[in-house]
C-alpha cells in the first residue's frame, strides 16, 4: 500500500505532493508505518526519541511531527484504510500531545527562573489547557485551528528567587504555549491558536484563576457562551472536577431555559445573513444544510434537555445524536440522515483541505481543484460530487428547519385578542366568546380580569408573551366540551408560571405544545395540579414525537442510574431527580392514554414498571447512604402486594410493600430496619419536587404493629402458622419487586406453596364472605348511584371471587398460582371446568370495562367512582352471576374436579 497510497496522495492533494517532493527521507521513513493509525502512543514515542534541549529544536520537532501525522493520516484516509473517526482522533491527539509537550518545557523553564506556582497553602498550581470547539469534542480537522483557553485553579505566587504572581506566570506560560505551537517558522507551524472564546474575548486576560471564570460565567456568560462551552475539555494539569462543576451549571440548567433555543436560533440567523452576505453558499460548513447546522441541532437539545439527561453532557457531535434518537428526543431516521450527512461533509472538508493544507471549507471554482476533490471522494465526476453534497444538504436542511425554523408569533390579528386586551365593549366581547364556544362569557371575562391583575407587576416583555398567549389559548380551550373547566386550570397555571417568561415564549411560539398542554388540563384535574405544581415538566411539551414515545424501561433505568451517579452524596438531589424522573415519565404516560394511544391494561403496566424502576434505585442509593453496613450488596428484597403486585396501578396509586432479607449477621434485623425505614422516607417525604410515593406497610407480618422487615425463615414461619385468610388473599397478587433476586425466587416459591396449599372449601368460603361483608360495611353506599368499586356487582366482587377460585383450586391446578390478573384467571378457570365459560367470559369484560370507568371518572377528578347504575350496560349483572355461581352455586359447579 505504501506507495500506490502516495501516488494517490499527489493526485488529490497539492500540498501533499509538495511535501512529498521537498522531503523524500520523510516518505520513506513514514512508509513503512501506514498499515498502522497515528496514535496518542506512537505520537509521544517520537518526541521522546529527540529530546529538545532549548526552544528551538522544540519548535523544530513539534513542526516534524505535524507533518509525519499529516503524511500518515492524509495517506490513510484517501487510500480508504482510515475512516472519520481515525481522523479526528490522530488529530485531536496531535493537538494534545504537542500542547503538553510545549507546556511542560515552557513551564519547567520558566519554575527555573521564578519558582513553582503555588495557592496560599503552599499547593502547586498547573494550567488548565481547556480545549474548546472541534478539539474539545476531540473531532477536529485536519487544517483546523484550536480554540484553547488558559485557566489555572489558584491565585497565589512562585517560590522563586524571581517571585511573579501565579496570574503573572500563567500569563507568560500562556503565551510561550501559544508562540510554540503557532509560530510560522522555517519547519512550518503545528496549530493556529485561537483564544477568542475566553471571557471577555481579546480584550480579557491571556490566563485567569478558576474564581474569575466562575463569576464571569454567573455574572456576564452570554447564551452563545453556554453553547461555546458545551465542548469545552480540560487538556492539562489538575482539579478538572472542580472546573466541571463551575462550568456544568452555566451550560446545563436544572430547567428549559427557552430563551437559550431563541439565542442559538438567533445566532444561527446571524451566520446565515453572513453567509449570505458574503456569497458562501458553496460553503460545506457555515453554508445551507452544512456541517454548522448539524451541530447546531444536537447542541440546542443539548442546552435544553442536558440538565436532565447526563448522557446529553458528552461531547462529539455524533455521540450526541446516537443519544438523541436512543433517548427518543430525534427519530431514528432523523438522527441516520444527520450523521450519514455528518460524515460525508466532514470528509469532504478534510478533502478540501488536503488540496492545499489550507483553512477552508468553500468549494472549489476551478476545474483542477475540483476533479482533484471527486476523485478524492470516490466519485466518477465532480457533478456527481455536487448532486450527492446536495441530497445530504437538502436533508440537513429539512431536519434543521424542523428544530429551528420560528414560529409565527403576531397575535394582533386573531379576533379573541380584543377580548384578552379589553379593547371592545362588553357587546362585541360576549359575542366573540360565545362564537367560540364559551356558554358564560362573564365567567371567562371574570377569570381573565383575576389572571391580569395577578400579572400587572410582569414586565413589559412578559406581559407582551402573555398576550401573545392568550387568543390562541382561549380559542383551543373553547373548542372543548368543558372550557370552563380548562380555562380555570389554565389560568392557574399561567399564574404559577407568569414569573418564569421562558415557559410563555414556548407556549407562545409552539402552539403543538400550547395544543397538548390544553389537552392534559381539560382530561384531568389531578394533571392540571401536577404540572402546575411542577412547572418545568412543560419542557417534555416541546418535542410532541418524544412524548407520545414508548418508554424503554431498560434503556430509562440506564438513564436514571446515571443521572443519579452524577449527583454522588447528595441526598436532596437525589431525591428530587426520582421525583422529577416519575413525573416526566407520568407525563409522557398520561399524554399517550389521553390520546387513546394505550389501553388500561398497557397503561398499568407501564405504571408498574416506573414504580419498579424508582424502587430499585431507591433501595440502591438508601443502601448507601447507610452509614452502618456489613456488606457491599444488601440482602434484601422489596415485595410488591396490591395494585403494585398485581400490576394494577393508576397514576396516584399508593404501594403496598414488604420488605424481606436472608442474611444470617447478627446486625442484619437492625441493619435492615434502618435501610427499610430510610427508604419509607425516600418515598414519602415532600420536597420541592413533591412527593415520590405514599407507601402501606400494614401487610406486613402482624400488620402494623409487626416487625419493619422480616427475615425469610419468619416470613414463611408466619404465612404458614399464623396468618389470616385474607392475608393468604393478598398474596395471590404479590410479587418480587426488586433487590436481592434469590430472596425474590425465594418468595415466589413459598407464595406457591401457601397458594396450592389443600383448603376446606366450605370454610374457606365462609371466612372470604364475611371478609368481603366486612369490606362493603366499611365502605357503605347510601347514594343512587353505583359505587363501581365496592357495591355489589363491583370490582372488588370480581377479586373476591377469583381468589377463592385460586385458593380453593391451586392445589389440583398449580397454573391457577400465576400472578397473571384476574381477566386471565377468569379464562383458566373456565378452561380447566371450574367455571362455565358463559359466566366466566362476560365477568371478565365486566371487569375489564369496570377498571376502565373507575380509571376515567379518577382521571376527571370525582372522590368516588360512581355512575347511574342504568349505563353500565349489564355489567354489574355479569358480575353478580359470578359471584352467585361461585358463593352459592351448588358444591358441583364449582369444585367437581376437586379431589
Amino acid at each position: 500500500m505504501p506507495y500506490s497510497a502516495f501516488d494517490r496522495l499527489e493526485r488529490c492533494s497539492r500540498y501533499g505532493r509538495r511535501l512529498l517532493a521537498a522531503q523524500p527521507l520523510l516518505a520513506e521513513d513514514v512508509a513503512g508505518t501506514l498499515e498502522q493509525a497515528s496514535t496518542r502512543e506512537v505520537m509521544q514515542a517520537f518526541l521522546a526519541e529527540s529530546p529538545h534541549a532549548d526552544e528551538t529544536r522544540l519548535h523544530q520537532r513539534l513542526r516534524q511531527l505535524r507533518k509525519r501525522v499529516w503524511l500518515i493520516t492524509t495517506a490513510r484516509d484517501l487510500a480508504g484504510t482510515a475512516d472519520l473517526a481515525e481522523v479526528t482522533a490522530a488529530y485531536s491527539a496531535l493537538a494534545e500531545v504537542c500542547i503538553t509537550a510545549a507546556l511542560d518545557f515552557h513551564h519547567a523553564a520558566l519554575a527555573a527562573r521564578h519558582g513553582e506556582p503555588r495557592n496560599e497553602s503552599g499547593q502547586l498550581q498547573q494550567m488548565v489547557v481547556v480545549g474548546m470547539g472541534k478539539l474539545g469534542g476531540s473531532e477536529l480537522n485536519v487544517s483546523s485551528d484550536i480554540d484553547l483557553i488558559y485557566l489555572y485553579p489558584e491565585e497565589g505566587d512562585t517560590d522563586g528567587a524571581k517571585p511573579l504572581s501565579n496570574h503573572e506566570f500563567f500569563v507568560r506560560l500562556g503565551r510561550k504555549l501559544t508562540a510554540a505551537l503557532s509560530e510560522n517558522t522555517a519547519d512550518g507551524y503545528v496549530f493556529r491558536v485561537d483564544l477568542r472564546l475566553r471571557p471577555w474575548g481579546e480584550s480579557g486576560p491571556f490566563a485567569m484563576g478558576f474564581a474569575m471564570l466562575e463569576d464571569y460565567l454567573v455574572a456576564q456568560g452570554r447564551p452563545w457562551e453556554r453553547y461555546a462551552w458545551i465542548k469545552a475539555r480540560p487538556l492539562t494539569g489538575t482539579h478538572h472536577d472542580e472546573l466541571m462543576q463551575i462550568v456544568r451549571p452555566f451550560v446545563f440548567r436544572k430547567y428549559l431555559d427557552f430563551d437559550a433555543f431563541s439565542a442559538i436560533r438567533d445566532l444561527h440567523v446571524q451566520i446565515r445573513r453572513e453567509v449570505a452576505r458574503r456569497e458562501m453558499a458553496h460553503n460545506v460548513k457555515l453554508g445551507p444544510g452544512g456541517i454548522r447546522e448539524i451541530e447546531f441541532t444536537a447542541q440546542v437539545f443539548q442546552l435544553i434537555r442536558g440538565g436532565q439527561i447526563a448522557a446529553l453532557r458528552q461531547r462529539p457531535t455524533l455521540a450526541i445524536l446516537a443519544e438523541l434518537a436512543k433517548s427518543g428526543l430525534m427519530t431514528t431516521d432523523a438522527q441516520q440522515e444527520l450523521s450519514a450527512a455528518y460524515d460525508f461533509l466532514r470528509r469532504l472538508e478534510h478533502r478540501l483541505q488536503y488540496l492545499d493544507d489550507a483553512q477552508t471549507q468553500l468549494l472549489p471554482d476551478d476545474v483542477e481543484s475540483q476533479a482533484m476533490l471527486a476523485e478524492a471522494m470516490n466519485f466518477p465526476d465532480y457533478a456527481a460530487l455536487v448532486a450527492t453534497l446536495d441530497q445530504h444538504r437538502h436533508k440537513v436542511t429539512r431536519h434543521f428547519e424542523q428544530v429551528f425554523a420560528a414560529p409565527q408569533t403576531d397575535q394582533n390579528s386573531h379576533p379573541l385578542t380584543a377580548v384578552c386586551c379589553g379593547t371592545a365593549d362588553a357587546a362585541t366581547l360576549y359575542a366573540l366568546l360565545e362564537n367560540a364556544g364559551y356558554a358564560d362569557p362573564e365567567r371567562v371575562l371574570s377569570i381573565l380580569d383575576t389572571l391580569r391583575q395577578h400579572t400587572a407587576r410582569l414586565s413589559e416583555s412578559t406581559q407582551q408573551r402573555l398576550n401573545m398567549l392568550l387568543p390562541p389559548a382561549l380559542e383551543i380551550i373553547g373548542s372543548l366540551s368543558d372550557p370552563l373547566a380548562t380555562l380555570e386550570r389554565f389560568a392557574a397555571l399561567l399564574q404559577a408560571i407568569a414569573r418564569r417568561s421562558t415557559y410563555l415564549a414556548l407556549l407562545g411560539e409552539y402552539p403543538a405544545a400550547l395544543r397538548q398542554l390544553v389537552r392534559l388540563l381539560a382530561a384531568s384535574p389531578w394533571a392540571a395540579q401536577m404540572i402546575t405544581r411542577q412547572p418545568q415538566l412543560l419542557d417534555e411539551l416541546i418535542a410532541p414525537q418524544h412524548l407520545m414515545q414508548l418508554p424503554d424501561w431498560a434503556q430509562l433505568s440506564a438513564q436514571l442510574h446515571a443521572e443519579l451517579d452524577a449527583r454522588p452524596g447528595d441526598t436532596e438531589a437525589q431525591m428530587d431527580a426520582l421525583r422529577r424522573f416519575k413525573q416526566v415519565q407520568t407525563l409522557h404516560l398520561l399524554a399517550q392514554d389521553v390520546a387513546g394511544r394505550l389501553t388500561l391494561e398497557a397503561l398499568s403496566d407501564h405504571l408498574s414498571y416506573l414504580a419498579a424502576t424508582l424502587l430499585a434505585e431507591t433501595l440502591a442509593r438508601c443502601w448507601d447512604g447507610l452509614t452502618i453496613r456489613h456488606r457491599d450488596t444488601p440482602h434484601f428484597a422489596i415485595i410488591g402486594y396490591g395494585k403494585l403486585g398485581g400490576k394494577e396501578l393508576g397514576y396516584a396509586s399508593d404501594l403496598d410493600l414488604v420488605f424481606l432479607y436472608d442474611d444470617g449477621d447478627e446486625r442484619a434485623q437492625e441493619i435492615y430496619a434502618r435501610l427499610a425505614q430510610r427508604i419509607n422516607t425516600w418515598l414519602g417525604t415532600l420536597t420541592s419536587a413533591g412527593m415520590l410515593y405514599e407507601t402501606d406497610l400494614r401487610l406486613r407480618p402482624d400488620g402494623a404493629s409487626g416487625l419493619l422487615v422480616s427475615s425469610t425463615a419468619a416470613f414463611r414461619d408466619y404465612q404458614l402458622h399464623h396468618a389470616w385468610t385474607w392475608e393468604h388473599q393478598a398474596l395471590t397478587r404479590a410479587r418480587f419487586v426488586c433487590g436481592d433476586a434469590a430472596i425474590g425466587d425465594t418468595f415466589e416459591a413459598l407464595r406457591r406453596d401457601l397458594l396450592c396449599a389443600p383448603r376446606d372449601a366450605a370454610k374457606l368460603r365462609d371466612e372470604v364472605l364475611a371478609m368481603r361483608e366486612k369490606m362493603h360495611a366499611g365502605h357503605h353506599n347510601d347514594s343512587a348511584l353505583f359505587d363501581l368499586k365496592h357495591d355489589s356487582g363491583g370490582i372488588v366482587d370480581v377479586e373476591f371471587s377469583v381468589q377463592y377460585l385460586l385458593l380453593t383450586h391451586a392445589h389440583a391446578h398449580p397454573e391457577l398460582s400465576d400472578n397473571v390478573g384476574n381477566i386471565t384467571l377468569l379464562k383458566r378457570v373456565a378452561a380447566l371446568g371450574l367455571l362455565p365459560a358463559a359466566i366466566a367470559q362476560p365477568a371478565a369484560d365486566a371487569y375489564r370495562e369496570l377498571r376502565r370507568l373507575q380509571h376515567q371518572i379518577k382521571l376527571a377528578g370525582a372522590e368516588r367512582a360512581r355512575v347511574e347504575a342504568e349505563s353500565l350496560d349489564g355489567h354489574p349483572a355479569a358480575v353478580r352471576a359470578l359471584w352467585q355461581t361461585v358463593f352459592h352455586a351448588p358444591e358441583s359447579v364449582i369444585s367437581r374436579t376437586s379431589p
